[in-house]
């Protein structure tokens, strides 16, 4: 069974950076996809970065520029650096990976993965 563990949430004003942390439990280069979704209360899923097994990177738009995933694939973790925070990006964010789609994929965009952790609460106060 894969287990998949986030760390690194908090509370921060706008404009402030929060790192995220991910460890997975099995060799991340075999799934399509590892990255990062979130969900805020009353909304969708939202697939907010993704990297695939050759290192290709895909950002939801309404992250580019201010958030980036890098991957660690020794140490078989995740890291998404969050810069420029704004309170839209409040959510809880949690880690993914998918066997079927891949990160440009809409399903991927939209969150549907096949593992993903217990999610870590991002507050961004303005």
């Amino acid at each position: 069974q894969v287990q998949v563990e986030e760390s690194g949430g908090g509370s921060i004003q706008t404009g402030g950076s929060l790192r995220l942390s991910c460890t997975i439990s099995t060799n991340i280069d075999s799934f399509y996809c590892v990255g990062w979704f979130r969900q805020a209360p009353g909304k969708e899923r939202e697939g907010v970065a993704g990297i695939g097994p050759d290192g290709s990177e895909t950002y939801a738009d309404s992250v580019k520029g201010r958030f980036t995933l890098t991957k660690d694939s020794a140490k078989k973790s995740l890291i998404l650096q969050m810069n420029s925070l704004k309170p839209e990006d409040t959510g809880m964010y949690y880690c993914a990976a998918s066997w079927r789609n891949q990160c440009n994929s809409r399903a991927w965009g939209q969150g549907s993965v096949n593992h993903y952790g217990q999610g870590t609460q991002v507050t961004v106060s303005s």
